[in-house]
């Protein structure tokens, strides 16, 4: 149930500050790159809220995010599914060069594959720059090009936002691309093979996005030594949606220890009022479901996303650390901040 919402004034935002200076913050999905690719938006340089004023794109960059104390964070690469199945490899592969050199040419950046590399970077006074692919059809073809990654892609988003030859998205507009291979409403057989194959190689498998029936498939599969991920998504248990996660996907996450990040898009997170009161609503309910080390923020932030007005971009960061403040202990609330992310980094990667 939704709790009131005491103001949040400048004393609040204060400790808030000082907390944040306090914890590791890691943010599970930033979708930034993907308007660098649509039209050269630059990560290294430090924007305002853009042409239509924060609502889908220019929410963060590199700037904003050494600015609100985010010590590290999964930069993603999305797949397009309109693109031909070899033409989609070839462009991952280009992609991830590019944000690879990106990230090198920043100077407060650091490309990481673990937890002892993420810390490495933070002893240097940088932020742990982690990779991820959303939609695993990115590499669908042979799914031996997931060794070549070499750990350089932390997780993979095994479906987006369209069926694919992996298995069935839970976006009803995406349900009407074919979903070739079997497994109609869930996983297809190489869908299966695909987690087998992240497993191998140390990649976390990411169950945002996924059908229900997709993701119970997925974790029947599922090396269970393995953390499972849901990167950034809403609850069911607060606001019933097609996006948002059930009771039972919590409890089956944090069957294998793994996290679930919660994400900052409104229609995702109620019908109506939504705040940062509301983002705290959905950690309160995996807090109240499976414990407090298990949640974690994955904002989505420019993934063409509407957040909160009051959280319209990175910056509004300690409004939501001083909104947590009221539900959770400041400990709490540093696991949600990062620590638990990067326990399961750690569990899997070192």
């Amino acid at each position: 149930m939704a709790q009131s919402k005491p103001p949040i004034d400048d004393a609040a935002l204060g400790a808030a500050r000082a907390l944040i200076v306090d914890s590791e913050v890691i943010d599970l999905h930033l979708d930034s790159f993907i308007w660098t690719r649509i039209f050269g938006y630059r990560l290294d340089k430090r924007h305002g809220r853009g042409l239509l004023g924060g609502r889908f794109y220019s929410q963060t960059d590199f700037p904003r995010a050494l600015e609100a104390g985010l010590t590290g964070g999964t930069w993603i690469i999305t797949t397009n599914p309109v693109r031909p199945r070899r033409n989609r490899r070839d462009t991952f592969w280009k992609n991830l060069a590019n944000i690879e050199a990106i990230l090198e040419a920043a100077p407060k950046l650091q490309l990481v594959r673990n937890v002892a590399e993420y810390n490495r970077a933070r002893a240097e006074g940088k932020h742990g720059a982690f990779l991820g692919i959303q939609g695993g059809n990115a590499l669908d073809v042979d799914l031996s090009e997931l060794e070549r990654l070499d750990e350089r892609i932390l997780r993979i988003t095994l479906v987006h936002l369209t069926n694919s030859r992996l298995g069935a998205t839970s976006a009803p507009l995406g349900q009407r691309f074919p979903v070739r291979g079997g497994g109609s409403d869930g996983l297809t057989d190489l869908g299966r093979d695909y987690v087998r194959a992240c497993n191998a190689n140390k990649i976390f498998v990411d169950l945002a996005h996924i059908s229900r029936k997709g993701f119970f498939d997925a974790v029947a599969v599922h090396d269970q030594s393995q953390p499972l991920l849901v990167t950034h998504t809403g609850i069911a248990g607060v606001y019933e949606h097609w996006r948002n996660v059930t009771d039972a996907q919590l409890r089956a996450v944090a069957d294998t220890g793994g996290v679930v990040g919660v994400m900052f898009q409104k229609s995702f997170l109620g019908a109506r009022d939504v705040d940062v009161f509301t983002i705290v609503d959905h950690l309160a309910h995996i807090v109240d479901v499976i414990g407090e080390d298990h949640a974690a923020l994955g904002s989505d932030y420019d993934g063409a996303i509407v957040p909160p007005d009051d959280m319209a971009t990175l910056a509004d960061l300690p409004r939501l650390v001083a909104a947590m403040r009221t539900r959770f202990s400041d400990r709490c609330v540093q696991k949600i901040l990062g620590e638990n992310a990067l326990r399961v980094i750690r569990e899997l990667r070192g």
